[in-house]
């Protein structure tokens, strides 16, 4: 069964509407350029009021190791996703701090670009076109990864289940994609959930 992430969480009725489907995973930003940027205190809060079975994930952008460690750590996120240029040595020294999962995430515009994904220590990696700007690259380049990924970059109800048929990720990353105006929107993030149930049943 194919994952799914719904990235930029950031509101109670967003928490609400996760709750009612059920993805794997959501994730806040912690990166403070972000218009879907939320602070520990305001991630603290929802995590409180998010199903149990539903792991939150940290987005940072080259944030200071001890930073991501104390989210980690204290339970506000189950997972961190490094947006940045974050290297092995900092994935080495952050892996020393908590035993939590970290999720590495790499622009592909080659073939070049995936084999180097490929080889990354984190524990997952994830697949973008860029730095979360909603779009969608070339599927094609990552045919030949072969350790399971997150794929990000511009899905939404329209092209899920063309990804689904075309490459099988190990889970799906959206965020703008299921917003209406900025805002996520709780019958697009339905619809999203349900193609993809749908897409794995038949």
């Amino acid at each position: 069964m194919t994952k799914v992430k719904m990235c930029g969480i950031k509101r109670e009725e967003d928490i609400f509407a996760v709750n009612e489907i059920r993805p794997d995973y959501i994730g806040f930003i912690f990166f403070a350029k972000s218009k879907r940027y939320v602070s520990p205190k305001q991630a603290d809060i929802l995590k409180k009021l998010l199903d149990k079975n539903i792991k939150t994930v940290g987005v940072f952008v080259d944030e200071d190791i001890n930073t991501v460690a104390k989210l980690l750590n204290c339970g506000t996120i189950d997972v961190a996703q490094l947006h940045g240029n974050e290297d092995d040595e900092y994935i080495i020294r952050l892996k020393a701090e908590t035993n939590k999962p970290i999720i590495k995430a790499f622009r592909i515009l080659s073939e070049q670009d995936a084999e180097y994904a490929q080889k990354s220590i984190a524990d997952m990696i994830l697949l973008d076109a860029g730095a979360g700007d909603g779009k969608v690259f070339d599927w094609s380049l990552v045919q030949k990864v072969k350790r399971p990924y997150f794929l990000a970059g511009g899905l939404n109800p329209e092209n899920v289940r063309d990804a689904l048929q075309k490459i099988q990720p190990y889970a799906l990353d959206v965020s703008s994609g299921i917003e209406t105006g900025g805002l996520k929107d709780a019958e697009k993030m339905k619809i999203f959930m349900d193609i993809v149930r749908k897409e794995e049943k038949e």
